[in-house]
């Protein structure tokens, strides 16, 4: 791919699948085989940008910079890692909407690894099931920490919520700030994207708008 299409690519922020591009060797190496050589290459990087690694302040950059990319912003990458969502036997019976909304979002962007901030409001209507509150928040969590764009993380948890529920009545929407967009190219810093995935009844334009001024009165 040349260079033009790269820049496209990425300012345009296409997602080609529902599922994360992985390798089939993805796991192949332990945690700290993955942390010792990301060690050694982003050292590389450093030295190129003309960094001199021997300073006290940047000897351990390389081994932080590491540790953080595997254990900590894109842990999410292994499924190992993934939540357990415990659901349960709706034995309320209850019929109308659930929302989680205000679920805080800490990603990254695939095409420049900088963060995407913001937060998600998910809503879904019961039917034999019901997932524990907190569990909603951790799938998000678990999603959100992987190399990302937005319209994929939508809907890889609308995905997996419809799927655990069994129910295609389920909402997701997410606003977040895109560091790529602030920081570099437009520079714009006020600016925030909202993507919106649903099924089921939330087809019906009159249930989105209930949900709508749900999350409006947050």
């Amino acid at each position: 791919m040349d260079k033009e299409k790269i820049d496209l690519l990425g300012d345009n922020h296409v997602a080609t699948s529902v599922d994360t591009p992985m390798l089939a060797t993805a796991f192949d190496k332990s945690d700290d085989e993955k942390i010792e050589n990301i060690q050694f290459h982003f050292g590389k990087i450093m030295e190129e940008l003309g960094l001199d690694l021997t300073d006290d302040s940047l000897s351990g950059t390389p081994y932080r910079f590491a540790k953080m990319y595997v254990k900590e912003l894109f842990y999410g990458l292994d499924p190992k890692n993934k939540p357990k969502l415990s659901v349960f036997e709706n034995k309320y019976g209850y019929q109308k909407m659930l929302v989680e909304q205000n679920i805080t979002i800490d990603s990254s962007c695939e095409h420049h690894f900088l963060p995407i901030t913001g937060h998600a409001h998910i809503a879904y209507v019961p039917k034999d099931r019901v997932v524990g509150l907190s569990k909603i928040n951790r799938l998000v969590d678990y999603y959100a920490h992987r190399p990302q764009v937005q319209e994929r993380l939508s809907l890889q948890i609308l995905k997996d919520l419809q799927s655990v529920l069994k129910t295609d009545d389920v909402i997701v929407m997410i606003s977040a700030k895109h560091l790529c967009v602030s920081s570099r190219g437009i520079k714009d810093k006020d600016s925030f994207t909202t993507t919106l995935e649903y099924g089921g009844c939330f087809e019906e334009e009159t249930k989105r708008k209930e949900f709508f001024n749900i999350v409006q009165k947050k």
